[in-house]
């Protein structure tokens, strides 16, 4: 009699761990289409951001001097290991009198021993337009002197919640420690359940 219980026992708990699987399966595929972006919807915005480096109007300020290898000319150069912080304006056009449309808060660090590269951090504040109110965020490497660079979309809030997505990034002027003003074509997916 015991060796019967024993066997049934044994039935029952094969039985509830491949009922137990494949619920999970079917639980993570769901999951990993939702977070795959398979019902995300697009939107798209072309922002200019207006670097202020020098002047009573600065909005780029240097919190931390590097004190490692030069990575750009200029007096003083840039260094490895330098932090700037950063409340520059947004706008719809790339000359400074254009419609504001938002503000960039970023914080960056040259976190490259051999690159002028940055590890950078930003919130898009909108605070004009059919998206005011809401934010993203803007997080990875830019290498200053690269023509073009992406970096990603790894959230937001209001209309923007749970956004993905990036942001493709250019100079679209810049003076070596003087002012500089940056293209940001951002392609952000929302998914389908979130209103835009």
């Amino acid at each position: 009699m015991p060796v019967a219980k024993s066997k049934q026992r044994s039935t029952l708990f094969v039985f509830l761990y491949f009922a137990s699987s494949a619920a999970l399966a079917v639980l993570l595929s769901a999951s990993w289409q939702w977070l795959a972006g398979a019902s995300a919807r697009p939107a798209r915005m072309r922002l200019f951001m207006h670097d202020v480096l020098t002047g009573p109007g600065a909005t780029a300020v240097e919190v931390v001097n590097g004190t490692g290898p030069s990575l750009f000319g200029g007096d003083p150069p840039l260094r490895f290991g330098q932090v700037v912080v950063i409340d520059d304006a947004l706008t719809d056009g790339p000359d400074p009198a254009s419609r504001p449309v938002g503000r960039a808060q970023v914080t960056y660090v040259f976190a490259s021993m051999h690159d002028p590269a940055l590890l950078f951090c930003m919130n898009v504040v909108l605070t004009a337009g059919p998206y005011s109110g809401s934010t993203f965020a803007v997080v990875g490497r830019d290498n200053i002197v690269e023509p073009l660079r992406e970096l990603s979309v790894v959230g937001g809030t209001g209309r923007f919640r749970m956004a993905t997505g990036y942001v493709l990034w250019r100079t679209a002027s810049w003076q070596l420690r003087k002012n500089a003003v940056l293209d940001l074509d951002v392609f952000i997916y929302v998914h389908a359940h979130m209103e835009l």
